[in-house]
Formats: C-alpha cells, sequence, structure tokens
C-alpha cells in the first residue's frame, strides 16, 4: 500500500501502473490483483489504512482527561500529527477525488467521523458543566475547519503564511476556542 501512494502521489493515478506499483512493493503484478482485485480498491485500501479516524477514534475512547484545554490541545496536536504523516495520501485524496467513482464518499468518511467524535465530546463537556455549546455540530466543525485550513497551509511547502508555524497555531487556537467555550 505505501508503493501505491508514493508512485500515486508522483505520478498521479493514471500515470501509476499497477506494474510499477508491484515492483515498487516486490510483488508481482497477478499478486498485487489477488490481494485487491484493481488499483482502486488497492487505493481505496491504503486510504482507509492509513487516515485519522482508528487513531482518533482511540483518543476520544481512551485518552481525554475532561479538561478542554487540555484536550483540545490534544485532538489538534494528534490529528496534526497523523495528516502530516500522511500527507502523500492527503494530497491523493484531494486530486484524484473527481476521477474515481466511489472515492469522494471514501475521502469524507473519516472528516464526518472526527465531526461525530468532537461533537459528542462537546455535548458531553456541556452535560459535564464544563463548556458552553449552542450548537455542537456548528462548533465542532469550525474547530476542525481551522485546524484543517493550518494543515492545508503547508500540505505542498506552499506556505501561504511563513511567519505563522503550526505549533504556535495550535496553542493559540486552542486557547480561543477554550475562552469562548468555557462557561
Amino acid at each position: 500500500m505505501l508503493a501505491a501512494i508514493d508512485l500515486i502521489s508522483e505520478k498521479g493515478y493514471n500515470g501509476a501502473t499497477t506494474v510499477e506499483i508491484a515492483a515498487l512493493a516486490g510483488l508481482s503484478e497477478k499478486t498485487l490483483f489477488r490481494r485487491f482485485n484493481s488499483k482502486q480498491n488497492l487505493l481505496e485500501s491504503a486510504f482507509d489504512r492509513y487516515h485519522y479516524a482508528e487513531e482518533m477514534k482511540k483518543l476520544f475512547s481512551e485518552k481525554l482527561v475532561w479538561d478542554l484545554h487540555t484536550d483540545l490541545l490534544l485532538i489538534s496536536r494528534t490529528y496534526h500529527s497523523i495528516m502530516n504523516r500522511n500527507r502523500k495520501m492527503v494530497m491523493i485524496s484531494m486530486k484524484e477525488v473527481s476521477n474515481l467513482p466511489g472515492f469522494r464518499e471514501r475521502t469524507q468518511m473519516h472528516p464526518k467521523q472526527l465531526l461525530d467524535f468532537l461533537t459528542d465530546y462537546f455535548r458531553t463537556m456541556a452535560e459535564k458543566g464544563k463548556m458552553k455549546v449552542s450548537k455542537p455540530e456548528l462548533q465542532a466543525f469550525t474547530f476542525m475547519m481551522a485546524n484543517f485550513g493550518a494543515f492545508v497551509n503547508d500540505l505542498e511547502s506552499a506556505f501561504l503564511y511563513p511567519s505563522i508555524s503550526l505549533e504556535p497555531f495550535i496553542e493559540e487556537s486552542v486557547r480561543i476556542f477554550t475562552r469562548a467555550f468555557t462557561p
């Protein structure tokens, strides 16, 4: 799967052949097709394996301490760590989404899951009296989009705002959200 990600990110989906992917992975093309059936299935399997939903699910179920500032810092840092580790996959998903039938839906699954995790977290924090919640899904979406925008800013090393680095952005945005959401 990593060979497919590397080659497709370099040559594009249509430019990377299954022969090249198999050779880079140290497999025969026949073995590649036996395991994945098609190049699209291979890419979809890679996307599912290397995206962030499972890691974020674990974070939300095991690592939260129910302190808004601490948790939002952990969520942001983890999100950026995963996204940066998988930046080639993210770039592929952004470029190839319209070329592959059903791929758009697959790329939207992970952000939708994160939105659900955050929305549930915000509701629970409100129930505990630790957070003001008016529209939890909208608040979760706003938090997600701030972080996604920061990630996209340096996705291809074409920094639009070179004077703003990631860690200070995370700290300041979490400070702002914490102040806005604390009762």
